[in-house]
């Protein structure tokens, strides 16, 4: 489990990146660099990090399911992920 402080700071970057999506996306089409930078930091897509939606752990993200490998291995051995089954060949 990842400390609340560094879960807390991803889903604040989650929210600037959503509010200022468009005027991003708007500054950059006409190229205006200048006023891209005097935006926030945090308001840039790249200062994202795919985190576990459970547990908030960084490594080993699966992205289809959007929890960490730990996380998807507990919950699809439960029956708790639909469709899908332990492999046996």
């Amino acid at each position: 489990m990842s400390k609340k402080s560094i879960v807390a700071r991803q889903a604040k970057r989650e929210k600037i990146v959503a509010r200022f999506a468009e005027k991003r996306a708007a500054l950059k089409a006409e190229g205006n660099y200048a006023a891209l930078d005097l935006l926030p930091k945090n308001a840039s897509p790249v200062r994202l990090k795919n985190r576990c939606q459970l547990t908030g752990r960084p490594k080993g993200y699966m992205r289809h399911f959007g929890l960490s490998r730990l996380m998807f291995r507990d919950m699809a051995l439960a029956g708790k992920i639909p469709g899908v089954k332990k492999a046996s060949w």
